[in-house]
């Protein structure tokens, strides 16, 4: 991908004044200056003094920002006080203790009655089998002596470390997450499927190649280790060129502002829908994941729909946006955008009601955006669909591992020192949810195997990283996260609150069945937070996967329920279980959707932007924030 320098304040000058906002960002606050927590601040000081040269408030964050680096910018004092908490309680449930002792001896008599079993016949059934999705011993030769011995002795002890680190009585809610993860994790280091000689697939690939597996593993992980240190991408994603290979749907950049690029696509249709589309993605990645290769592009399907599409590309920040914060990227990327839709798709009258899209964190501003407006009675929005969005983060799956005090403190403390949380502290952290796919199955495959994956458009995607401003990220974690305040109503947007129930315009909510980002059952929560007409619907993959399935998928599976105002509220559980599943891409059904919420007449189709109203094409898509490193 090529690399372009941020774009300078005169070439932004040089932008026709229609697509540069009144309000900009503020400027940044010295970089020494503490946050807060009240008046527009973001926490209060650590300590009771003024700013001074240099404060012990200062050394904590220098030391802090330090010791992330080694930690993947976890706290250490978190992970401590959680497992201080276990152990206490622990020590003193004599009955739980009792119980472990119970499972342990039970555990060992049956791993020596199949360790006796297995010996004599290869084909003697497992006493225990892994956790859905926990593929380390598909192979068969996981099932021949001594290897499935190895197996069976870390499940069961994977099994019993789970019952001694969950139910334990007394045990905090947040401590309660914190210790089973940690404990998987160490644990999941010793697995034997992590060494040479207890892997049956290395010693088969190592017997296959004479040992050259070894040799060409070491080979890939020191290219791996220079391109890190050099700062260059992982092998293989320069296959998939931005413009080229992927983000390759005709458009125009028509809107440029200091956060965002707004593009337009080209009509594929003689005629389109009079309501354009806009698509709200997350800034903790780049657009294009919905406009992938051609046969895998939202955009495209949309396009060839016969709408009208409008994409939000973010900037990728750097220290200088330190103080950009989240109520920016509502003005400045949703409702700039807005505006800059009303004027060129407008027909001189009302302003044309719009289909806003929103994915993941882009999903919860578009809740929080479309919430300020229906309070304020803007009705500019025809229909708000949520892609793997969350607006209540009760129940936020293992993304709220990181999410008490301890550890937002000390992660602000290692952004404070650049201005940002770096692409690598975020994706290390994302790693981690799922180890097992994404670490430790990925070194024994290219380091001890000696194998290269094939490089696919959403693996290249995933790997070209955004960075978070330092203050947008703080206000996200402290009061979307932890403080939940938008689903108790005390998310405040221009200083007044706002609630999802003031929203009208019907909702389409889709979840994906395996998320660990954002989990579907709370994904289906807003059920309880609207009272508009809608859509919940569940599609099989991941958080990424799961949305991005192109519409000839015949192997996808998803299931759609629909809600109006005055039916009563249905539990995710007995929905899942009542609501049947359908065959194929859930794409189709959602455009159909939009289609029906449309005006039946459709109007002729346009030339990209409105130079006439001061918004003429800037640039060919994929723009130049896209590219930004």
């Amino acid at each position: 991908m090529a690399e372009l320098e941020t774009v300078p304040a005169a070439t932004l000058a040089a932008v026709p004044s229609a697509a540069i906002p009144p309000a900009a960002i503020p400027p940044a606050r010295p970089p020494s200056e503490p946050a807060g927590h009240g008046a527009g601040e973001l926490r209060s000081p650590a300590y009771g003094f003024p700013y001074l040269p240099f404060s012990g408030e200062i050394l904590d964050r220098l030391v802090h920002a330090w010791q992330g680096r080694f930690t993947l910018s976890v706290s250490p004092a978190a992970v401590a006080l959680a497992f201080a908490d276990w152990a206490m309680h622990l020590g003193n449930a004599p009955g739980k203790q009792a119980m472990l002792a119970d499972k342990a001896m039970r555990k060992l008599v049956r791993l020596a009655v199949y360790a006796g079993a297995a010996a004599i016949d290869r084909d003697t059934p497992p006493c225990i089998e892994p956790l859905p999705g926990d593929r380390r011993f598909a192979d068969p030769d996981w099932r021949l002596f001594p290897y499935a011995l190895h197996a069976q002795s870390f499940l069961l002890a994977q099994q019993w470390l789970h019952n001694a680190t969950t139910g334990v009585p007394g045990l905090s809610q947040a401590d309660a997450r914190i210790v089973p993860f940690v404990a998987r994790q160490i644990l999941d280091v010793f697995a034997p499927s992590n060494t040479p000689f207890t892997n049956p697939e290395i010693l088969r690939a190592a017997i296959a190649t004479g040992g050259m597996n070894f040799a060409q593993g070491m080979a890939n992980w020191a290219e791996d280790v220079l391109r890190l240190a050099t700062g260059r991408r992982a092998v293989g994603v320069d296959r998939f060129q931005v413009g080229r290979d992927v983000a390759v749907t005709p458009g125009s950049v028509v809107f440029r502002n200091e956060l965002m690029e707004l593009i337009q696509y080209a009509p594929a249709t003689p005629s389109v829908h009079a309501e354009p589309v806009l698509i709200v993605p997350a800034w903790i990645m780049k657009y294009y994941i919905l406009d992938l290769s051609p046969e895998n592009s939202l955009v495209r399907h949309l396009v060839g729909r016969g709408f009208t599409v409008f994409m939000v590309s973010w900037r990728n920040p750097g220290p200088e946006m330190r103080d950009t914060g989240f109520d920016d990227y509502r003005r400045l990327g949703v409702m700039a955008a807005l505006d800059a839709i009303d004027a060129i798709c407008g027909t001189g009258g009302a302003p044309p009601p719009v289909h806003a899209c929103g994915y993941c964190l882009g999903g919860t501003l578009l809740a929080i955006a479309a919430a300020a407006m229906a309070r304020d009675g803007d009705a500019r929005l025809k229909t708000v669909t949520l892609l793997a969005a969350q607006t209540d983060f009760t129940e936020a799956g293992e993304l709220m591992l990181y999410i008490n005090e301890s550890q937002v403190a000390y992660l602000e403390d290692v952004m404070w020192q650049s201005g940002y949380l770096d692409t690598g502290q975020m994706s290390g952290a994302f790693q981690m949810l799922r180890s097992n796919d994404l670490i430790w199955s990925q070194a024994v495959r290219q380091y001890l195997r000696g194998e290269r994956p094939e490089i696919t458009d959403l693996m290249a995607w995933n790997a070209d990283g955004t960075r978070l401003p330092f203050r947008m990220h703080s206000e996200y974690m402290r009061r979307l996260l932890l403080g939940n305040e938008l689903s108790e109503g005390r998310y405040r947007v221009e200083g007044r609150p706002v609630a999802l129930s003031d929203i009208r315009a019907p909702i389409f909510a889709v979840g994906t069945l395996r998320d660990h980002v954002a989990p579907w059952r709370s994904v289906y929560k807003i059920n309880l937070q609207i009272d508009t007409q809608s859509v919940f619907l569940l599609t099989d993959g991941g958080h990424n996967a799961g949305i991005v399935a192109g519409p000839d998928r015949p192997d996808r599976r998803y299931r759609m329920g629909m809600r109006g105002p005055d039916d009563r509220y249905v539990d995710p559980d007995l929905w899942l279980e009542s609501t049947p599943a359908r065959s194929g891409s859930w794409w189709p059904a959602w455009t159909g959707w939009l289609e029906s919420r449309s005006a039946a007449a459709t109007v002729e189709a346009r030339a990209v932007g409105a130079a006439e109203r001061g918004y003429p094409p800037l640039c060919p898509a994929p723009g130049r924030y896209v590219l930004e490193g």
